[in-house]
């Protein structure tokens, strides 16, 4: 039997070990911390694309079960003006094929307790610092501990800063840092600026902020702060009061309840680099390929990350199924992939540069806004959401 190793416990990694067994072929995941999952005080929506391709490896119930829905957008100016509302992409398909809410935390978690429930083994503490291809295009991965794997393939799903990309393709471009930090939190401390199932996004003069509440009233928002690239260290570094004053800082002077609750919020905040990356060249070799943020990232506008990620996982799968060749493989994935996840990052950019702070800038998306939203938006539901998986 085909023995894939998976570099990297995320998303991505534990949606394409179900995936690939499922296919049949053996899959063992080895993640670099030793416990958990990093940026484990952000939230993220699960769109109807992301759900639909857990469905098809039966992995969407426990997703729903532990998320609520996300049905509706309202959009605000910094004036407190409404600028118009609509239906999110793909919530017309039902509280258990709409977009779902929930913590990266949460779908970590459960999505890891699924992957166990099929046998999937889970190798903490395994950062890998090497790999290569010994005799019959086998592959061995080394780890900083000392310790070695031996597998048939290689999938590097390890994310914006990933080792397997370079291992892949020394020359490969960097992660390009956007110049924004995403600040989400979390606060039970204030009244709900909106109805259940929906987000509030404002367009502020300084930062976009927006929000939901979850079904038990407590709000959750997020802001993009403008601000330097920081070291690992000195972003971790930051206090939640830190966040506090200075996400406060630029929505005061808005006539929207933006900066009410972020002041509310009390220690349960935390801050995030946001970063793209819009093309790499080289996705795969003989025995290694890359998946998810790895090969793409999108900034976090169009909220796709989590479901490229889950796309990917599954699409893989489907191609070592049919093609037990690893090669011929990783060409038939990257045929199908590329231009949607591409199209993806460059959808996500213009979302920032519209929600970005400017006074011309600001005045333009006033007046448009409420336009597109009448005309239904971008068809987003048709090209972005409506994609299913063919397995």
């Amino acid at each position: 039997m085909t023995k894939a190793l998976i570099i990297g416990g995320g998303i991505a990694g534990a949606v394409t070990a179900m995936a690939l067994r499922e296919a049949d072929i053996e899959a063992e995941v080895f993640e670099a911390y030793e416990e958990g999952a990093d940026d484990v005080g952000a939230f993220l929506v699960v769109f109807a694309n992301g759900l639909e391709a857990l469905r098809v490896i039966g992995a969407h119930g426990p997703v729903v079960a532990h998320s609520f829905p996300a049905e509706r957008l309202e959009f605000l100016s910094g004036t407190g003006k409404r600028l118009g509302g609509s239906a999110l992409a793909g919530a017309a398909g039902g509280t258990d094929t709409g977009p779902r809410t929930l913590t990266r935390a949460t779908l970590y978690r459960v999505l890891h307790d699924e992957a166990r429930r099929r046998g999937i083994h889970v190798r903490h503490g395994k950062r890998l610092v090497a790999a290569e291809t010994v005799g019959d295009r086998r592959v061995v991965a080394v780890f900083a501990d000392g310790s070695r794997a031996e597998g048939d393939l290689l999938i590097g799903a390890d994310g914006i800063h990933s080792v397997v990309r370079k291992m892949i393709d020394p020359a490969a471009p960097r992660p390009r840092y956007t110049g924004q930090y995403t600040v989400c939190g979390y606060t039970r401390d204030v009244r709900p600026p909106c109805a259940p199932a929906t987000y509030t996004m404002i367009y502020g003069r300084r930062a976009f902020f927006g929000c939901t509440a979850a079904p038990d009233g407590e709000v959750w928002w997020f802001a993009n702060v403008p601000g330097p690239e920081r070291s690992r260290r000195d972003l971790a570094a930051v206090t939640a009061g830190q966040w506090r004053q200075r996400v406060t800082a630029l929505l005061d002077g808005d006539r929207t309840p933006a900066a009410d609750i972020v002041r509310a919020t009390g220690d349960h905040i935390v801050g995030s680099h946001a970063y793209d990356l819009a093309t790499t060249p080289r996705w795969y070799s003989d025995t290694m390929v890359i998946i998810g943020d790895a090969a793409h990232a999108a900034a976090p506008n169009a909220a796709q990350g989590a479901s490229m990620a889950v796309e990917d996982g599954v699409v893989l799968a489907t191609c070592l199924r049919d093609r037990h060749e690893p090669r011929r493989a990783f060409a038939a994935y990257e045929e199908l992939r590329r231009a949607r996840v591409e199209r993806v990052v460059a959808h996500s950019a213009r979302m920032a540069r519209r929600s970005a702070p400017g006074a011309l800038r600001r005045v333009v998306r006033d007046v448009m806004l409420p336009r597109s939203v009448a005309r239904g938006g971008d068809g987003a539901d048709t090209w972005l959401t409506g994609y299913r998986v063919e397995w």
